[in-house]
């Protein structure tokens, strides 16, 4: 009778430990798989992606303590939205930027999760450039 609960528990603790080594934490030095990098960038099962819709503060190269700590700020809730459910990665015209990242739209229930950091004011639209969040 025992070894037939741990069998019937067993596929259900496997897929559990699939849900969690799918959760995104704050990336580390090092190989990265799934974190997050700052509020418009994370790695996806090894994969770099831009979220393209937006542009939030640097973090890493950040100009002024202010940018960064808005920076840290978006990161931070970047990686609560991806942790939130599943999402979906939409492409546009343009497939990858100059430096090599995926350039999708992170959407969830047909709301871009950067338009959502845009509106709790962590973020702004894209507009082809890097905005300065010093001045």
């Amino acid at each position: 009778m025992a070894r037939q609960g741990v069998r019937a528990l067993l596929p259900w603790a496997m897929a559990l430990a699939t849900l969690a080594a799918a959760l995104f934490a704050l990336c580390a030095d090092g190989p990265r798989n799934t974190c997050v990098v700052d509020g418009d960038t994370f790695w996806l099962q090894g994969e770099k992606i831009r979220i393209a819709d937006i542009n939030a503060p640097e973090t890493h190269g950040a100009r002024c303590p202010d940018e960064r700590q808005r920076g840290d700020r978006a990161t931070l809730r970047l990686a609560e939205l991806l942790n939130a459910g599943r999402f979906e990665l939409v492409s546009g015209a343009r497939t990858h930027d100059r430096y090599g990242r995926r350039l999708v739209t992170v959407m969830r229930g047909g709301r871009s999760l950067g338009q959502t950091l845009v509106s709790e004011g962590l973020a702004e639209t894209w507009k082809g450039r890097r905005s300065d969040w010093c001045a």
